[in-house]
Protein backbone atom coordinates (compact mmCIF):
# COMPACT_ATOMS: atom_id res chain seq x y z
CA UNK A 1 0.00 0.00 0.00
CA UNK A 2 1.32 3.42 -0.97
CA UNK A 3 1.74 6.25 1.49
CA UNK A 4 -0.64 9.16 0.99
CA UNK A 5 0.97 12.10 -0.84
CA UNK A 6 2.02 15.30 0.84
CA UNK A 7 -0.85 17.63 -0.06
CA UNK A 8 0.02 21.29 -0.56
CA UNK A 9 -2.89 23.71 -0.94
CA UNK A 10 -1.26 26.78 -2.44
CA UNK A 11 -4.26 28.96 -3.31
CA UNK A 12 -3.97 31.22 -6.35
CA UNK A 13 -0.62 30.82 -8.09
CA UNK A 14 0.49 32.34 -11.42
CA UNK A 15 0.82 29.60 -14.01
CA UNK A 16 4.53 30.19 -14.67
CA UNK A 17 5.29 29.88 -10.95
CA UNK A 18 3.35 26.61 -10.71
CA UNK A 19 5.20 25.25 -13.74
CA UNK A 20 8.58 26.08 -12.20
CA UNK A 21 7.55 24.52 -8.89
CA UNK A 22 6.47 21.32 -10.62
CA UNK A 23 9.79 21.02 -12.41
CA UNK A 24 11.64 21.48 -9.14
CA UNK A 25 9.50 18.88 -7.35
CA UNK A 26 9.90 16.38 -10.19
CA UNK A 27 13.68 16.56 -9.81
CA UNK A 28 13.44 16.24 -6.03
CA UNK A 29 11.10 13.25 -6.38
CA UNK A 30 13.38 11.58 -8.93
CA UNK A 31 16.34 12.02 -6.59
CA UNK A 32 14.38 10.57 -3.67
CA UNK A 33 14.60 13.77 -1.64
CA UNK A 34 10.81 13.95 -1.24
CA UNK A 35 7.89 11.55 -1.36
CA UNK A 36 4.83 11.88 -3.56
CA UNK A 37 3.19 15.32 -3.61
CA UNK A 38 -0.24 16.59 -4.65
CA UNK A 39 -0.42 20.31 -5.39
CA UNK A 40 -3.85 21.93 -5.33
CA UNK A 41 -3.93 25.41 -6.86
CA UNK A 42 -6.04 27.98 -8.64
CA UNK A 43 -4.66 30.05 -11.51
CA UNK A 44 -5.34 33.56 -12.77
CA UNK A 45 -6.85 33.54 -16.28
CA UNK A 46 -4.54 31.58 -18.58
CA UNK A 47 -4.67 29.47 -21.74
CA UNK A 48 -2.26 26.54 -21.66
CA UNK A 49 -0.93 24.76 -24.74
CA UNK A 50 -0.08 21.07 -25.00
CA UNK A 51 2.61 19.37 -27.05
CA UNK A 52 0.40 17.88 -29.75
CA UNK A 53 0.80 19.57 -33.15
CA UNK A 54 0.82 23.34 -32.66
CA UNK A 55 -0.17 22.83 -29.04
CA UNK A 56 -3.64 24.13 -29.76
CA UNK A 57 -2.73 27.63 -30.98
CA UNK A 58 -5.07 27.14 -33.93
CA UNK A 59 -7.88 26.56 -31.42
CA UNK A 60 -7.58 30.05 -29.92
CA UNK A 61 -10.65 31.89 -31.23
CA UNK A 62 -9.95 35.29 -29.68
CA UNK A 63 -7.45 37.83 -30.97
CA UNK A 64 -4.36 38.76 -28.98
CA UNK A 65 -6.00 42.10 -28.24
CA UNK A 66 -9.10 40.47 -26.76
CA UNK A 67 -6.99 38.13 -24.63
CA UNK A 68 -4.94 41.06 -23.38
CA UNK A 69 -8.04 43.12 -22.59
CA UNK A 70 -9.49 40.24 -20.56
CA UNK A 71 -6.23 39.60 -18.74
CA UNK A 72 -5.66 36.16 -20.23
CA UNK A 73 -2.09 34.92 -20.58
CA UNK A 74 -0.98 32.14 -22.94
CA UNK A 75 1.62 29.58 -21.84
CA UNK A 76 3.29 26.53 -23.33
CA UNK A 77 3.32 23.66 -20.85
CA UNK A 78 5.11 20.50 -21.92
CA UNK A 79 2.09 18.35 -21.03
CA UNK A 80 0.07 16.15 -23.33
CA UNK A 81 -3.20 17.25 -24.86
CA UNK A 82 -4.45 20.36 -26.60
CA UNK A 83 -5.34 23.84 -25.39
CA UNK A 84 -7.33 24.45 -22.23
CA UNK A 85 -8.32 27.31 -19.99
CA UNK A 86 -7.50 27.75 -16.31
CA UNK A 87 -8.88 30.46 -14.11
CA UNK A 88 -10.59 31.46 -10.88
CA UNK A 89 -13.16 28.97 -9.68
CA UNK A 90 -11.21 25.90 -10.80
CA UNK A 91 -9.41 23.43 -8.60
CA UNK A 92 -6.25 22.43 -10.45
CA UNK A 93 -4.39 19.36 -9.21
CA UNK A 94 -0.77 18.56 -9.99
CA UNK A 95 0.28 15.10 -8.72
CA UNK A 96 4.05 14.65 -8.54
CA UNK A 97 4.12 10.89 -8.16
CA UNK A 98 6.64 8.15 -8.84
CA UNK A 99 4.65 5.45 -10.62
CA UNK A 100 7.41 2.88 -10.16
CA UNK A 101 7.38 0.03 -9.49
CA UNK A 102 3.76 -1.09 -9.68
CA UNK A 103 1.86 1.59 -11.66
CA UNK A 104 3.98 2.02 -14.80
CA UNK A 105 1.04 2.31 -17.18
CA UNK A 106 0.22 5.69 -18.72
CA UNK A 107 -3.35 4.78 -19.66
CA UNK A 108 -4.05 3.39 -16.23
CA UNK A 109 -2.75 6.60 -14.64
CA UNK A 110 -5.09 8.76 -16.72
CA UNK A 111 -8.03 6.44 -16.01
CA UNK A 112 -7.19 6.63 -12.30
CA UNK A 113 -7.28 10.44 -12.39
CA UNK A 114 -10.65 10.21 -14.11
CA UNK A 115 -11.84 7.82 -11.41
CA UNK A 116 -10.88 10.32 -8.69
CA UNK A 117 -12.94 13.01 -10.39
CA UNK A 118 -15.88 10.70 -11.08
CA UNK A 119 -16.00 9.86 -7.37
CA UNK A 120 -15.90 13.54 -6.43
CA UNK A 121 -18.81 14.22 -8.79
CA UNK A 122 -20.71 11.34 -7.17
CA UNK A 123 -20.18 12.99 -3.78
CA UNK A 124 -22.39 15.78 -5.13
CA UNK A 125 -24.98 13.41 -6.57
CA UNK A 126 -23.68 13.84 -10.13
CA UNK A 127 -22.91 11.05 -12.59
CA UNK A 128 -19.53 11.68 -14.14
CA UNK A 129 -18.65 9.66 -17.20
CA UNK A 130 -15.78 8.85 -19.51
CA UNK A 131 -16.13 9.38 -23.25
CA UNK A 132 -14.47 6.81 -25.50
CA UNK A 133 -11.41 8.22 -27.23
CA UNK A 134 -11.30 11.36 -25.06
CA UNK A 135 -9.78 12.20 -21.69
CA UNK A 136 -11.43 13.99 -18.81
CA UNK A 137 -14.77 13.65 -17.06
CA UNK A 138 -18.11 14.51 -18.62
CA UNK A 139 -21.58 15.09 -17.20
CA UNK A 140 -24.55 15.26 -19.54
CA UNK A 141 -22.22 15.43 -22.54
CA UNK A 142 -20.31 18.44 -21.22
CA UNK A 143 -16.81 18.41 -19.77
CA UNK A 144 -16.55 19.21 -16.07
CA UNK A 145 -12.88 18.23 -15.66
CA UNK A 146 -9.93 18.28 -18.05
CA UNK A 147 -6.83 16.11 -17.79
CA UNK A 148 -3.42 16.70 -19.35
CA UNK A 149 -0.36 14.93 -17.95
CA UNK A 150 3.36 14.62 -18.41
CA UNK A 151 5.24 11.48 -17.35
CA UNK A 152 9.04 11.51 -17.51
CA UNK A 153 10.91 8.40 -16.34
CA UNK A 154 7.66 7.48 -14.54
CA UNK A 155 7.49 10.70 -12.50
CA UNK A 156 4.20 12.49 -13.15
CA UNK A 157 3.48 16.20 -13.43
CA UNK A 158 0.65 18.42 -14.67
CA UNK A 159 -2.70 16.76 -13.98
CA UNK A 160 -6.34 17.82 -13.85
CA UNK A 161 -8.59 20.88 -13.68
CA UNK A 162 -12.07 20.61 -12.14
CA UNK A 163 -14.55 23.39 -12.86
CA UNK A 164 -16.18 24.31 -9.55
CA UNK A 165 -17.45 27.90 -9.84
CA UNK A 166 -15.59 28.74 -13.05
CA UNK A 167 -16.85 31.54 -15.30
CA UNK A 168 -17.54 29.32 -18.30
CA UNK A 169 -17.67 32.28 -20.68
CA UNK A 170 -13.87 32.19 -20.82
CA UNK A 171 -14.04 28.84 -22.61
CA UNK A 172 -15.60 30.70 -25.54
CA UNK A 173 -12.15 32.15 -26.23
CA UNK A 174 -10.97 28.72 -27.41
CA UNK A 175 -12.04 25.36 -28.77
CA UNK A 176 -11.57 23.56 -25.43
CA UNK A 177 -9.14 20.66 -25.82
CA UNK A 178 -9.70 20.95 -29.57
CA UNK A 179 -13.19 19.41 -29.26
CA UNK A 180 -15.65 21.61 -31.13
CA UNK A 181 -18.87 19.65 -30.67
CA UNK A 182 -19.04 19.40 -26.88
CA UNK A 183 -19.52 22.05 -24.21
CA UNK A 184 -18.12 22.62 -20.76
CA UNK A 185 -19.84 22.81 -17.40
CA UNK A 186 -19.10 23.27 -13.70
CA UNK A 187 -20.25 21.84 -10.41
CA UNK A 188 -22.01 25.08 -9.50
CA UNK A 189 -23.86 25.20 -12.84
CA UNK A 190 -24.95 21.58 -12.53
CA UNK A 191 -26.07 21.98 -8.93
CA UNK A 192 -27.60 25.42 -9.37
CA UNK A 193 -25.79 26.81 -6.36
CA UNK A 194 -22.43 28.00 -5.08
CA UNK A 195 -20.03 25.22 -4.18
CA UNK A 196 -17.39 25.64 -1.48
CA UNK A 197 -13.90 25.30 -2.93
CA UNK A 198 -12.35 24.03 0.30
CA UNK A 199 -14.95 21.29 0.54
CA UNK A 200 -14.20 20.21 -3.02
CA UNK A 201 -10.49 20.09 -2.21
CA UNK A 202 -11.25 17.96 0.87
CA UNK A 203 -13.20 15.51 -1.30
CA UNK A 204 -10.48 15.44 -3.95
CA UNK A 205 -7.86 14.59 -1.35
CA UNK A 206 -10.02 11.82 0.10
CA UNK A 207 -10.83 10.29 -3.29
CA UNK A 208 -7.25 10.66 -4.54
CA UNK A 209 -5.97 8.72 -1.55
CA UNK A 210 -8.60 6.02 -2.10
CA UNK A 211 -7.61 5.50 -5.73
CA UNK A 212 -3.84 5.89 -5.43
CA UNK A 213 -3.06 4.54 -1.97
Amino acid sequence: MRAAPDVRRLGRVPYADALALQRQLVEERRDGRIGDVLLLVEHPHVLTLGVRGDGGRSHILASAGVLDARGVEVHETGRGGDITYHGPGQVVGYPIIDLKPDRCDVHRYVRDLEEVLIRVAADYGLRGERVAGLTGVWIGGEKVAAIGVRIARWITSHGFALNVTTDLDYFNLIVPCGIADRGVTSLSKLLGREVDRREVEDRLIQRFNEVFS
